[in-house]
């Protein structure tokens, strides 16, 4: 019945081995079909090598209650289920432990926009949040964490900044289905990456100008976006 749905998040969790963004089994793709009220998610502890479309776990939106598949879903399930049911906006998520991105979280700090290539796709810092709470963990770790990233979000908008750094852990890409959120993921690597270079170059280096952040973004994205052959 969900054989598309798994397919596409398959492809999805393989584009991103393929592009180096995970090694062994540190990460995970999902997708929303909100229509139908599921999202499907890659299963827990299932090396990319291994995995088959078939492995692929749905879930209730609502209740997060397993409807299709043999394999226990994802650890981090609790985190996607929360996050597509405050944010109607997103459809795809990612959540990796890339190494660039990754090491932005563990040093508790936001990726502020200091080139181009980060305002082309993201406005703004890419937001850091607080750590989850002794108790908080203790309650239920993966659906506060969820928690932490919306309180991130607040006066935020994911579409328009599809990243977060969860502090201590990992990056969570969002996007337009599951595809869109490896996209993300993989550029939010490349621009940590170029930060850190560029920060070892010079430690005082400026943000980009708003006005130019403004313009990189808005030449991509919104109603009077003109980049590419979309018009």
């Amino acid at each position: 019945m969900y054989e598309a749905l798994k397919q596409k998040v398959y492809e999805a969790n393989m584009e991103l081995y393929r592009k180096n963004m995970v090694i062994y089994t540190w990460g995970n793709v999902s997708e929303a079909d909100r229509e139908a009220g599921v999202f499907a998610i890659k299963p827990s502890g299932v090396p990319y090598e291994a995995l088959k479309s078939e492995d692929i776990v749905v879930l209730s939106l609502e209740t997060g209650e397993k409807v299709d598949g043999k394999l226990n879903p994802s650890s981090d399930t609790p985190t996607h289920a929360e996050l597509y049911r405050r944010f109607d906006s997103i459809n795809g998520i990612t959540h990796t432990h890339s190494t660039h991105a990754t090491a932005w979280a563990q040093a508790g700090r936001s990726l502020p926009c200091y080139g181009t290539t980060h305002a082309d796709y993201f406005r703004g810092d890419i937001p850091i949040t607080r750590y989850v709470s002794r108790e908080e963990a203790e309650r239920a770790y993966e659906h506060e964490t969820a928690t932490a990233i919306a309180e991130a979000f607040i006066g935020r908008d994911p579409v328009h900044t599809p990243a977060v750094l969860v502090k201590g852990h990992g990056a969570f890409t969002f996007g337009k289905d599951g595809a869109n959120s490896v996209y993300n993921a993989v550029v939010l690597e490349e621009v940590a990456k170029m930060a850190m270079i560029m920060l070892s170059v010079n430690a005082d280096s400026d943000c980009l100008p708003s006005h130019i952040q403004d313009k990189h973004f808005l030449r991509k994205h919104g109603p009077n976006a003109y980049y590419g052959q979309g018009k």
